[in-house]
């Protein structure tokens, strides 16, 4: 059985997020670059599947469309775990032009299993999953907290409406995770570090037949917040009218 794992990079949350250009690029400088987190548990949950006692996963891969300027994020992920890497050379764009991007390379390949974060840290669109699944005319699953290898079977839990949903699915199929999915946060060390110097990073070209579907015309920060008010707790009425009154809604 073979994993692929879909993996974007975001800024850290602790970067200062200032923007360039007439507010339309993100300036980068000093911007730590992270896997996105959601990403990261789906790797992890793939690395621990691989790691169980008799477990039949094969090899892990992940897969990045980015510049070569991504390459330490793709290589922390090497360091985690995964057995090689496959960079798509491209600016990230679009969900849809990721999406494709994606598909034109994943379409040749085989895999068993391709996960694939819920959201990501930055556009939040939670978009690329179902995009994917759609080019490459696969099963998909969303909103997936679970998944285990039971013997010959594939066990998929994902949130429903009031409680959990159990599936049985069959190889090949796509699944968006969510947090839930990673069993313990997985953090390189030093023996992983130094063998991902080592594991091979595949990079391919772009193809041109794809093109975004929307521009980003500019961005804004959002304004800071307003100073915190504290009420005694003696004081329930005028918590009360200031929250009737003067809350704003968000």
């Amino acid at each position: 059985m073979k994993i692929l794992v879909c993996i974007s990079e975001v800024p850290d949350t602790t970067s200062k997020i200032k923007h360039i250009n007439d507010n339309k690029e993100l300036d980068k400088t000093g911007i730590q670059w992270i896997i996105n987190p959601w990403d990261e548990l789906s790797l992890t949950r793939a690395i621990e599947l691989k790691e169980t006692p008799g477990s039949k996963v094969e090899s892990i891969t992940v897969v990045h469309v980015g510049l070569q300027d991504s390459e330490p994020t793709i290589r922390k992920a090497l360091a985690m775990g995964a057995d090689n890497a496959i960079r798509i050379d491209a600016q990230p764009q679009d969900a849809y032009y990721v999406a494709s991007q994606l598909a034109k390379t994943i379409a040749s390949m085989d895999f068993d299993i391709i996960l694939t974060g819920l959201d990501s840290a930055d556009f939040n669109g939670s978009s690329v999953g179902g995009m994917l699944a759609q080019q490459l005319d696969m099963a998909s699953i969303s909103a997936v907290t679970a998944l285990n290898l039971e013997g010959e079977k594939i066990l998929v839990n994902r949130d429903v409406s009031g409680g959990t949903q159990t599936l049985e699915v069959q190889p090949p199929f796509l699944a968006t995770v969510q947090k839930g999915i990673a069993i313990d946060p997985r953090i390189p060390a030093m023996r992983g570090i130094m063998m991902a110097r080592s594991k091979p990073l595949e990079v391919l070209e772009a193809t041109n037949e794809v093109t975004p579907l929307t521009e980003y015309v500019s961005y804004e920060v959002p304004p800071p917040r307003e100073a915190c008010r504290k009420f005694p707790e003696e004081n329930a009425k005028e918590l009360a009218h200031a929250l009737h009154n003067e809350a704003k809604l968000i």
